[in-house]
């Protein structure tokens, strides 16, 4: 189907509302002032954010099935409120168990909703460019942080933790819901004008496969691991950053902030980056060079004693984390098919909450152990990312295997 639409004013709508989703992941500048608002212990308010990215899975398959049914503007709109309004009722909060609530569920659902029915409906609306595409959408999602950190601080510092939530409760409630607006869902089998689908490949031949057969198939697991592997050093840096350069590099405080907004730029510039140059050179060509410079980035940092090399270290991660997720919707449109997708990436996306999930764990109980020390920690992600490397080629084998017969019954 040919149907002409601007799918750059989607593309740009859906990326500044993934920068308003993407808020989610500055709940650690809310955590330390609400900890003096309930009088509990961090721990007892980190809660909310565990909750949240528990059920991160859920919202994405709920929001995929949306997408896969032509209903794009109605998950932005369902996810936005959701979110907006999660926000609020945790401004409202008078006690902990409520944030779990209020900011761990309802808001974790809107933003899962919201996140990937924008991924989805891109990656459909740019068949010929899906990287790019990807990368695009999901830097708005990882720059939200960056964006939104230093509004939420003045905020706190000018009218306390609690009106600071509800503010940008109201205003993210106001973007995603005006800019939802202009989304409009990609017609089935949409085709920019000018371009020919390729006719190689098992999904760009037509092959659409439902997640139910998807999990029956060998390569599906290799590609979750993948995705596991590849995102499970950003999340031991993500969450341990600040602690690493002020632990391991002497850092003030103040300055350890300054490496994670390098950390976190990096990481949006490399879903951009490396998306675009997946659709050049291929996915798997790709995943090998992110994985080796993974490996190379976590020895730079075992084995430095100096604060340049800890800059080149956290950017070079965050370059490998921001190019996993911006390469995985690639690869799942294209090995499973486009009428699938949504739901097809929603349950794929449990390789990332795995990450998510062990990532943080690995490097807290590592440093734990060795008097605040991560180089074992990162010895071990080294160690991991030469795994995905191998793994890797074990994928690229299964492509061929799978493509050989395709080829044959083609002929």
């Amino acid at each position: 189907m040919n149907v002409q639409l601007n799918r750059w004013r989607i593309l740009i709508a859906s990326t500044i509302i993934n920068i308003c989703v993407g808020a989610i992941y500055a709940f650690s500048i809310f955590a330390l002032p609400l900890t003096k608002v309930f009088s509990v212990s961090m721990p007892d308010i980190m809660i909310a954010f565990t909750i949240n990215a528990a059920i991160s899975p859920i919202p994405m398959i709920l929001g995929g099935k949306l997408v896969d049914k032509g209903g794009a503007k109605k998950a932005v709109f369902i996810g936005g409120a959701m979110f907006g309004i999660g926000f609020i009722l945790s401004g409202l909060a008078t006690a902990p168990w409520m944030l779990y609530i209020t900011y761990g569920v309802i808001t974790g659902i809107g933003q899962g909703i919201v996140y990937s029915s924008t991924i989805g409906n891109s990656v459909k609306l740019f068949p010929d460019k899906r990287g790019l595409a990807a990368g695009i959408v999901t830097a708005g999602y990882g720059g939200g942080t960056i964006a939104i950190a230093p509004i939420a601080n003045a905020l706190i510092t000018s009218n306390g933790v609690q009106s600071a939530l509800i503010t940008l409760g109201i205003v993210f409630l106001v973007i995603i819901l005006g800019l939802g607006l202009l989304v409009k869902p990609a017609p089935a089998g949409y085709a920019p004008e000018g371009w020919t689908p390729p006719v190689t490949g098992a999904a760009k031949a037509g092959v659409n496969v439902p997640w139910n057969e998807m999990i029956k198939k060998p390569i599906f697991y290799v590609i979750a691991c993948l995705f596991l592997i590849g995102a499970l050093s950003g999340m031991m840096v993500t969450a341990n950053a600040s602690v690493i350069g002020q632990k391991m590099f002497g850092l003030t405080a103040a300055a350890a902030a300054l490496y994670v907004s390098l950390y976190s730029l990096s990481n949006c510039l490399g879903r951009v980056f490396w998306g675009a140059v997946s659709d050049r050179i291929g996915r798997v060509k790709c995943l090998l060079m992110i994985y080796l410079v993974i490996a190379a980035m976590m020895l730079t940092i075992a084995l430095t004693s100096s604060v340049a090399g800890f800059a080149i270290a956290i950017a070079g991660i965050g370059l490998c984390f921001g190019g996993t997720m911006g390469i995985f919707p690639s690869i799942v449109g294209e090995k499973f098919g486009m009428k699938y997708y949504g739901v097809n990436y929603g349950v794929t996306f449990i390789g990332y909450s795995g990450a998510a999930f062990f990532g943080p764990r690995i490097a807290g109980s590592v440093a734990a152990a060795n008097d605040g020390n991560f180089t074992n920690a990162f010895y071990i992600a080294l160690v991991i990312s030469l795994v995905g490397f191998a793994l890797t080629f074990v994928y690229k084998a299964m492509e061929k295997q799978k493509a050989e017969p395709e080829a044959a019954k083609a002929a």
